[in-house]
C-alpha cells in the first residue's frame, strides 16, 4: 500500500504545481453535466467515502458503503463554492488518505467491503485503493 500512497501523493502535488492554476474554475457546462468545481466536489466526496472504507476495513469487513454521486454533488452546491476552498478541502482529505494508506496494516490489504449499488460486489482494500487513484486521475484530466 505504501506505493499507492506515494502515487496518490505525487498526483496531488503534480496537480497543484502543474494544472490547478490553469483550470477555469468558473466554466459553465451543458445541463446535466458537472462544471470544474463540481468535478472537484465529486472528488472530495469520493475521498470522504473512500477514506471511510479504508479506515473501516482496518477493523471490520464485508460492510456496505455506497456513494450516490449526483445526489451528493447537488446537495453540496459545489457550483456555488469558492474554488480555493474546494481545492484546499480536496487536498487535505487526500493527504489524510495518503497517511492512512502509507501505514496500512499489510494483513488487511485483502479485506473486502461492498461498494456496489445493486447486488453485493466485494472488493479488496488493495483494489479500492488502486481504483481510487485511477478514478481521481480520470477526473483531474477532465478539468479544463
Amino acid at each position: 500500500m505504501p506505493d499507492i500512497a506515494e502515487r496518490l501523493n505525487q498526483a496531488i502535488d503534480d496537480f497543484f504545481e502543474d494544472r490547478s492554476p490553469h483550470v477555469d474554475w468558473e466554466n459553465s457546462v451543458l445541463p446535466g453535466k458537472w462544471n470544474n468545481k463540481e468535478i472537484i466536489g465529486h472528488l472530495i466526496d469520493s475521498a470522504h467515502i473512500n477514506l471511510q472504507r479504508f479506515v473501516r476495513c482496518t477493523y471490520e469487513e464485508r460492510f456496505k458503503l455506497i456513494y450516490y454521486q449526483d445526489e451528493w454533488v447537488k446537495a453540496q452546491h459545489y457550483a456555488d463554492a469558492d474554488p480555493q476552498e474546494l481545492l484546499l478541502l480536496w487536498k487535505l482529505v487526500n493527504k489524510q488518505i495518503v497517511r492512512v494508506l502509507a501505514n496500512y496494516p499489510a494483513d488487511r490489504w485483502l479485506v473486502t467491503c461492498d461498494n456496489n449499488m445493486g447486488q453485493p460486489v466485494y472488493n479488496t482494500v488493495a483494489f479500492i485503493a488502486e481504483d481510487y487513484v485511477a478514478h481521481m486521475q480520470h477526473h483531474l484530466n477532465q478539468l479544463k
